[in-house]
């Protein structure tokens, strides 16, 4: 029996009890990427359960589990059977966690399990600190990721249409006439173990990874750059084979903050080729529907936060330009068109929605100056929707 609600985004942060650590060392990513968007991480033994009036409470005595509400877990090994699979979580302690079910009141037994849920995708090829990734969803695009894991403090990113190996493969994204190599993702401020704040989410066509690699040099720090890689939402009638974009820097070091909740990018994105579907890799631009420009939560286009007339915080959604023309939206993401988030809202904040987004949880993503530390009116402050469903 699948959740009585959506299901389809997860996120994760490395604040969460047991989360995986992200440092300036090489493989840090790949497993990372393993265990957010294929296997699941913090295996949870369940000591005993019950249903009750629609909510089903898993107790455990052996710590703190990873789970938060609105995080979506894995859950294994439940009699009746119609408890397990991903189910989102509504309720929290430090010896349980709660989810709605629409399985009738009674006891749960064998041997249970639960995890954080992964988000869908497999990793189809590997080798040493290298790793190609694909959305298991049928609905996607099937785009390959290939991440070079090899260095420390950086790790390489380039797509293909398709592969036959974790190095081998046709269709390239970026090309090396674009950037040579292929793109890269930060991973830290300095080579070493010292571990970084990462936050990702994802579901099973989309991936946003937002690392605060500065926070090496200062475990304060809050912004950070965050890159979107998948699919988008193609406004091309009849559909768009090959609306998937890889969002990267054109070199390594934690100083590249223009992510995609950063200003107005010029192809800082990638797609696998233009909207015609002809030819082959080129890059898009990321912007703000609302026109506005700057980073997210500091450029005064609305003026400051909290709006003086109704204390409004004013969101807008993100597109993906081809050239100066919106080839589609940038799902579940949405940039405020105001100044001074930063001194108000903390990174991993939550809001809730409004409008459109009526109660859906809006989670609070650092970015700009890699060293703005919270409060500040220099933090940028970006919105992603950890409830979903997502727009396609």
């Amino acid at each position: 029996m699948a959740s009585p609600v959506d299901t389809s985004v997860k996120h994760f942060y490395s604040s969460m009890a047991g989360a995986p650590t992200l440092a300036g060392q090489a493989g840090s990513m790949i497993a990372l990427l393993d265990a957010c968007l294929v296997t699941g991480w913090g295996l949870k033994a369940v000591d005993s359960a019950v249903i009750s009036n629609g909510v089903c409470r898993m107790n455990f005595a052996s710590g703190k589990s990873a789970a938060e509400v609105a995080a979506v877990i894995l859950v294994a090994g439940a009699t009746p059977a119609g408890l397990n699979g991903e189910q989102k979580v509504t309720a929290i302690s430090s010896t349980w966690v709660e989810f709605k079910t629409a399985l009738p009141d009674g006891p749960v037994s064998g041997s249970v399990t639960f995890k954080m849920a992964p988000a869908g995708w497999a990793k189809v090829f590997a080798g040493t600190n290298l790793a190609a990734y694909q959305s298991l969803d049928p609905q996607s695009t099937k785009m390959f990721v290939r991440v070079d894991d090899t260095a420390a403090a950086d790790c390489r990113l380039r797509g293909y249409e398709s592969m036959t190996d974790v190095s081998t493969g046709v269709g390239l994204f970026p090309t090396d006439s674009q950037i040579n190599g292929g793109g890269w993702l930060n991973k830290s401020g300095t080579a070493g173990a010292t571990p970084v704040k990462w936050r990702i989410v994802a579901n099973s066509r989309s991936v946003y990874i937002s690392v605060v690699g500065y926070t090496a040099s200062d475990s304060r720090a809050d912004a950070g750059r965050t890159v979107f890689i998948g699919d988008f939402q193609s406004y091309r009638p009849g559909g768009d084979p090959y609306a998937f974009a890889i969002g990267c820097a054109t070199s390594s070091g934690y100083s590249q903050t223009t992510g995609v909740c950063d200003g107005v990018n010029n192809s800082d994105q990638y797609a696998p080729r233009g909207y015609s579907g002809l030819g082959s890799a080129v890059g898009l631009n990321s912007f703000p529907e609302s026109g506005s420009t700057g980073t997210s939560g500091t450029t005064g286009s609305f003026g400051a936060f909290p709006s003086p007339i109704d204390g409004g915080l004013r969101i807008t959604r993100r597109l993906m330009l081809e050239g100066s023309t919106p080839r589609g939206g940038i799902p579940g993401l949405y940039t405020i068109s105001q100044s001074g988030v930063g001194a108000y809202i903390a990174p991993l904040t939550r809001l809730l929605g409004v409008g459109p987004l009526d109660k859906r949880n809006l989670l609070a993503i650092g970015c700009g100056s890699n060293s703005s530390i919270y409060p500040s009116t220099n933090l940028g402050i970006s919105l992603i929707d950890i409830d979903g469903p997502w727009e396609y």
